[in-house]
Parts: C-alpha cells; sequence; structure tokens
C-alpha cells in the first residue's frame, strides 16, 4: 500500500493529567506555536491544547476521567514510543531554555555523528524531547 501524505509535517496526540504544566513546557519553554484549546467532551476529552512547530502539531490531551500512566524509563523503559525530535537552530539555547525551567536534561549537547548535534531532555510527564541541529 503507498499513501499520499497531504501535510509535510505530522500530528502527535500525548496524554496528561498535567495539562498545566505541560502546555506551559511546550509553549513557553519549548516556544511551540499555540492554537487553542478545544474541549470535546463527546469524545472523553475534558481539554486539548494544540500546539505546532512548523507544519506539526501537538496535541496535549487532558482525559475527563483519570487514566492510568504510561511507562516510564525514557528511551530504553519500554518498547513503543519513546521520544520525539525537534529541529532547531541551537540545541544549546534550548536546552539551557529546558534546564533554567527546571526540566531534566537527558543529555547535553553532543555530537551524533558528524555535522549533527543533539541534545535530550524530559518533560513534566517524563516525555523525552530530542533537539537537533544539522
Amino acid at each position: 500500500m503507498s499513501n499520499t501524505f497531504t501535510k509535510s509535517g505530522f500530528d502527535l496526540g500525548m496524554v496528561t493529567a498535567n495539562g498545566d504544566q505541560m502546555l506551559a513546557f511546550y509553549r513557553d519553554v519549548i516556544g511551540m506555536e499555540f492554537e487553542a484549546t478545544i474541549n470535546m467532551e463527546a469524545l472523553g476529552v475534558a481539554a486539548m491544547h494544540r500546539l505546532w512547530a512548523n507544519e506539526s502539531l501537538l496535541k496535549i490531551v487532558v482525559p475527563t476521567k483519570e487514566v492510568e500512566a504510561g511507562v516510564s524509563g525514557g528511551m530504553m523503559g519500554a518498547t513503543g514510543m519513546r521520544y520525539f525530535t525537534l529541529s532547531v537552530s541551537d540545541v544549546q539555547a534550548a536546552l539551557d531554555a529546558c534546564n533554567e525551567a527546571g526540566a531534566p536534561i537527558i543529555w547535553d549537547r553532543r555530537e551524533a555523528r558528524p555535522g549533527v548535534v543533539v541534545g535530550m531532555v524530559e518533560d513534566p510527564d517524563g516525555n523525552w524531547v530530542e533537539f537537533i541541529e544539522k
């Protein structure tokens, strides 16, 4: 099967019990562009905070009922989606902003391969976010 994708980015949904903290982290610390908060209670969503990184959309989903927390442990804590990557112009500046906000730094700035610099942080829910600079 072959698909024709209609958008150059992708949408990622994160379910959280810490909607306000997650919104503040991704909007105010990471610098993603806030679009809106919407309510979809018919789908079990008390709030969906929508934030953009160019053409990719992050949906921070706060459910109407309590849900079990995911597995912790970062990248090697379990199988499945464990982190996502944001391409930035300055990895160190991104790490510095996260450090100033009290976000744990998982990897300091380092060269992953020739010409590619990365750094990794943890958001308020324990999800890992990689910054990459090429």
